[in-house]
């Protein structure tokens, strides 16, 4: 019985992750900013997907509605708003651009083989067992990290956010003027 529920959860895993593989391309493929939008909402679906199965629950549902969520409907609404024009889409002047393209990727793949190869498991053991994250739970130990050793990254983070927002109301008060 065991050995099934691991053989679903790696077909799960590898079906996921060729959906999230071939939505990202297909993202980055599209002409339609609308469109491309929409294959990144399945692309974050699929990594949050792919979260839930790793055990990482608490960063599988932020990545759905902070990323699947907030982050594109921001990106939808600036599309709306810009009103991208057709002839916006044709007007490509660097035509080296897939050349230059296939390269990077070219470097990338060579760049995670050799990652792979080079990878070691069995390193210094954190506080963070398996055992220990069983028993406190996934949520536990990231809210004790993050408000424990990040306490000043993350107010920084919040403060800078703050900032941004008040950024935002006052510009668009000053259009409305």
């Amino acid at each position: 019985m065991r050995t099934a529920m691991l053989a679903v959860k790696w077909i799960i895993f590898f079906a996921t992750a060729f959906l999230s593989i071939l939505s990202a391309l297909l993202m980055v493929t599209r002409r339609n900013a609308i469109h491309s939008a929409l294959w990144l909402v399945v692309t974050f679906f699929c990594v949050g997907i792919i979260y839930l199965i790793l055990g990482a629950q608490f960063i599988a549902f932020a990545q759905l509605i902070v990323y699947a969520g907030a982050i594109v409907m921001l990106i939808v609404f600036v599309i709306m708003l810009i009103h991208l024009e057709k002839e916006a889409y044709h007007a490509r002047k660097f035509t080296g651009g897939k050349i230059v393209a296939f390269f990077v990727t070219i470097i990338l793949f060579l760049e995670i083989v050799a990652a792979s190869i080079s990878f070691q498991t069995g390193g210094q053991k954190g506080i963070y067992t398996p055992e220990a994250l069983a028993s406190a739970g996934n949520v536990q130990s990231v809210g004790t990290v993050l408000y424990g050793q990040y306490l000043f990254p993350f107010e920084i983070a919040s403060i800078l956010l703050l900032i941004g927002i008040v950024g935002a109301v006052i510009l668009a008060k000053r259009r409305k003027d």
